[in-house]
């Protein structure tokens, strides 16, 4: 195994995308270097019924940005990292923003890739009529305590939706609301001392009760597939806490579609339970800049693993 942290007693989390690490070429030097890469996507195609090769390789990147194509291909795009370098990896625990929560279940042995890809194209899928539906925004308030955000949305929400959505790290949370509404009321929060606060290219509320409408149809799948009891703890999004037992495992992703992402709390308890190395795997850098900007402790390792550049690292 590689010890990511590269010190005796290291502990590690893998850590798994969500939206907005997307990007038009991602995976295509994974396909070009790796056999098992490419009949992965090949199957995900197959079970999706459409050209997520294409979409992921070629763009248009407003085009890989709609949700129910971004989700597959985040979700894709990873499991095949993770089959790539997890056995040569040692780790200790796992989570994902958002859709990378489905990712991280998948590396932890809860469901079977072809599973939580169905779960993922369904999820995608009623995410984006739910915005079509009801239309909602988010929008990115930083340099504001969590508190003073979620009194602010407490006081606004007597006339429309507007609720916390992602607390990312300290001082930097996002909103979801009705998109009129929060659009109305963006002001107030830079009024209250928010030093910027900016409208997210998203094609619904994430995370808000907007998303309610696709909570029957998601639960009942979610229901329908047998999950395992994970390889090491997983941490989900709406507790921020260590889980093992599948049932609750599968209560709180359907819970996560409607509730916010407590990523910098799941942060700070992986860092409280000992773990020092956190490795991203997936497209992008934001989730290890989220850790920057959470843990100060100048002794913790941060890695990434995107690429098939990183990948050969890993594997030699």
């Amino acid at each position: 195994f590689i010890d990511l942290g590269d010190k005796e007693m290291s502990k590690t989390a893998c850590l798994f995308s969500g939206q907005g690490s997307q990007y038009v070429g991602m995976m295509s030097d994974l396909i070009r270097d790796f056999d098992n890469a490419s009949k992965t996507l090949k199957q995900a195609c197959e079970i999706a019924g459409f050209p997520l090769d294409a979409i992921c390789f070629e763009g248009p990147a407003d085009t890989l940005k709609e949700t129910r194509y971004t989700q597959p291909a985040l979700f894709v795009h990873e499991a095949i990292v993770w089959d790539l370098v997890g056995k040569h990896l040692s780790y200790d625990a796992f989570a994902g923003h958002s859709l990378g929560e489905y990712s991280a279940l998948y590396a932890a042995g809860v469901m079977s890739f072809e599973d939580a890809l169905k779960l993922v194209l369904l999820r995608g899928s009623l995410m984006f009529t739910a915005g079509n539906d009801k239309p909602g925004t988010m929008f990115a308030v930083i340099g504001m305590s969590d508190d003073q955000v979620i009194s602010l949305c407490k006081e606004l929400s007597s006339e429309g939706i507007i609720v916390p959505a992602n607390f990312n790290s300290p001082g930097q949370i996002v909103l979801s609301g009705d998109a009129e509404y929060l659009r109305s009321k963006a002001h107030v929060f830079k009024d209250a001392g928010a030093r910027m606060v900016t409208e997210l290219q998203v094609s619904g509320a994430f995370h808000s009760p907007l998303m309610g409408s696709a909570a029957d149809e998601l639960g009942k799948a979610i229901d329908s597939i047998s999950f395992n009891a994970p390889s090491k703890p997983v941490y989900p999004n709406v507790t921020g806490t260590p889980v093992t037992d599948p049932q609750e495992l599968k209560s709180l992703l359907l819970a996560q579609l409607t509730a916010p992402v407590l990523w910098a709390q799941t942060l700070q308890t992986m860092h409280h339970a000992g773990i020092d190395t956190f490795c991203e795997i997936g497209p992008g850098k934001v989730l290890q800049g989220l850790v920057k900007r959470t843990i100060t402790d100048s002794a913790i390792q941060i890695r990434g693993i995107d690429t098939a550049n990183d990948v050969h690292v890993i594997i030699g």
